[in-house]
């Protein structure tokens, strides 16, 4: 068998436009909860894709850590390669894929940093582990080897115990969106996808062909 030879059919579930709710939001959240009761692993993972000054892309995994009317949101170190993308470029897709239910969201927005509150807020519930990671890790950054930061980590344990800040180059991003696709696998390649387009202050709803 051929990497082109791997193929199988799609044929859960369906997707109407009358299905769906008329706020994307709660559609999103619908199928959230959805993925989170057949328990499908790593529920929140999605691939953030961003791009820099110059237009070359970049995507990897991220995990959101919130959603609401007003957005998605995620947490990384701003001096990041997605963080400095997201300083010369505020705009991202994301898109998660829930195998066990054939289903993917799409998500395009702008992107801002949420207020610095929310961020410590955030910080301040994560594990005492994650936090020292934070502060060991200067992420995407060339490193001579992996002994560099367990070495770091080590050293940031005399804080165990303690009240651990918050990085001033670590926070949050929240993503509003301007469109949200919800994908539903189909028999024969002839999948149902419903998208929301945001038209001055109101949510349009299309299908588009597979």
């Amino acid at each position: 068998m051929t990497i082109a030879d791997l193929r199988r059919e799609y044929a859960l579930h369906e997707l109407s436009e009358a299905d769906v709710d008329i706020d994307p939001f709660k559609q999103f959240g619908l199928w959230f909860q959805e993925a989170l009761d057949c328990e499908i692993k790593d529920t929140n993972a999605m691939s953030i894709a961003t791009v820099d000054k110059n237009g070359k892309p970049s995507c990897r995994i991220v995990l959101l850590k919130g959603f609401s009317n007003k957005g998605f949101v995620f947490f990384t170190n701003y001096e990041s390669h997605k963080g400095k993308d997201l300083a010369e470029n505020p705009l991202a897709a994301l898109m998660f894929y829930w195998h066990g239910l054939e289903r993917q969201v799409r998500i395009e927005g702008r992107v801002e940093k949420i207020s610095d509150i929310e961020s410590d807020d955030y910080f301040n519930s994560r594990p005492e582990g994650s936090k020292i990671g934070a502060w060991a890790s200067p992420q995407s950054q060339p490193i001579s080897d992996r002994e560099l930061i367990d070495s770091e980590r080590d050293f940031l344990q005399k804080y165990a115990g303690k009240q651990i800040p918050r990085p001033p180059y670590w926070g949050g991003y929240i993503v509003k969106p301007e469109m949200i696709e919800f994908w539903q696998g189909r028999p024969n390649r002839l999948h149902d996808r419903i998208v929301y387009k945001m038209a001055g202050t109101a949510w349009k709803i299309e299908r588009l062909a597979p």
